[in-house]
């Protein structure tokens, strides 16, 4: 691989690269140059150097040649002819009527055609206008929409410091800017303050941001208490240009707040870290002393085990032994319960002893009739009426 060469085509624009194409290029030179929209001068930025053996993503265009006198002064006359076509486009604009601002005119090298930059709040429809410019100039006519931040860039100005913008002055590429930078820099919120001649956030807010995120890292959060050389407190307030830390002090009813300097501050956290390792030592020490706790647990339960099992050994031995003395218990049991004649869980029936005695009464003299009457009916021989009536009048009579 040869060696390249970086080019600007604009003040203070993107810088491109290209092929040398073996000639020896230096800085400042003007060099003409293929591209995309065909042959283009421009100024060398970066002189020629090696690539490394590392080749581009993509294939380079070359060189077509170093810029003669010839070519330097036909890009002079590009440049007064675009201040021409400046005047003419922006009166063409006016007789159109369109709500549109031209920005910049660009002349191409070969003059094959002209690009007219603008800015507009949203489409216009320039059709008209670009047909009277085509038969104005007798070329090919271009027309582009650009943004604030580009238009800034093309006129140049002075920013809020004082000094040039700086894309208007080395800035070669647009960085991305936000809000959120302007909070972490302590900046004032108001977009008059904050924001450019473009009308966006200015593009200086980037250039402190990494060293602003840096340091904030190392300093204590608003809040966190620390411990300063005074004692200790709240910090209120950071100063990241000066490293320093606000830090409010309470003396009984009275309070105060001190600047300190980075160095004198500790945080209360890095204190404790010992505190944190002992705690740590101590738990560790916990967590043995359950582990042995567990192991004797352990073993306590295996000697349960093994007492258990030599127990159901001797119930197993004492069973037959045990089989008899249930038999005899539940022996025991039914004699009691014939003996008693009531049954649990059942209601229990009462008899007065008196009427046992009249029934016991009862049923001798029934006995006794019975045999009697056997034995007068074995004897007399009589007939059944006779009998019956013997029967009669023997229970009238013991009935009176």
């Amino acid at each position: 691989m040869g060696k390249i060469i970086g080019v600007q085509f604009q003040k203070n624009g993107k810088m491109y690269y290209f092929d040398s194409n073996g000639f020896e290029i230096k800085t400042g030179d003007y060099v003409v140059v293929d591209t995309t929209r065909g042959a283009d001068l421009g100024e060398v930025v970066m002189g020629a150097r090696e690539t490394d053996g590392e080749e581009p993503r993509f294939p380079l265009k070359k060189t077509i040649r170093i810029a003669t006198e010839q070519d330097i002064q036909h890009g002079m006359d590009n440049r007064q002819k675009e201040k021409e076509a400046f005047t003419v486009c922006q009166k063409k604009i006016m007789e159109h009527k369109l709500e549109m601002k031209l920005v910049s005119v660009e002349y191409a090298f070969d003059n094959s055609k002209i690009l007219f930059f603008f800015t507009a709040n949203g489409r216009v429809d320039f059709r008209s206008l670009v047909k009277d410019l085509a038969s104005i100039f007798k070329m090919r006519i271009e027309l582009r929409q650009i943004g604030v931040r580009d238009e800034a860039k093309m006129l140049g100005g002075l920013g809020p410091c004082g000094r040039p913008i700086c894309c208007g002055s080395f800035l070669d590429q647009f960085q991305p800017v936000s809000i959120k930078m302007a909070k972490e820099q302590n900046l004032s919120l108001n977009p008059t303050k904050i924001s450019g001649v473009c009308g966006r956030l200015m593009c200086c807010l980037k250039y402190e941001q990494e060293h602003y995120e840096m340091t904030r890292k190392k300093m204590p959060k608003v809040g966190k208490e620390v411990i300063t050389p005074d004692g200790n407190g709240p910090v209120t307030d950071l100063n990241i240009v000066k490293e320093t830390v606000f830090v409010r002090l309470t003396n009984g009813d009275t309070s105060e707040i001190k600047e300190y300097p980075l160095e004198e501050i500790s945080r209360t956290q890095d204190i404790s870290n010992h505190s944190e390792t002992a705690k740590k030592e101590y738990n560790k020490d916990k967590k043995d002393n359950e582990t042995d706790k567990d192991n004797d647990r352990t073993s306590v339960t295996d000697e349960y085990v093994q007492k258990q099992e030599k127990e159901s050994e001797k119930k197993q031995i004492d069973m037959p032994t045990r089989k008899k003395n249930t038999d005899n218990h539940s022996d025991r049991k039914e004699n009691n319960k014939n003996e008693r004649g009531a049954v649990l869980g059942q209601p229990v029936r009462r008899e007065n002893p008196n009427r046992t005695v009249i029934n016991q009464k009862k049923d001798d003299e029934s006995s006794e009739k019975n045999i009697s009457a056997g034995h007068n009916e074995e004897s007399t021989g009589k007939g059944t009426w006779a009998d019956a009536l013997e029967k009669a009048i023997q229970a009238i009579s013991q009935d009176n």
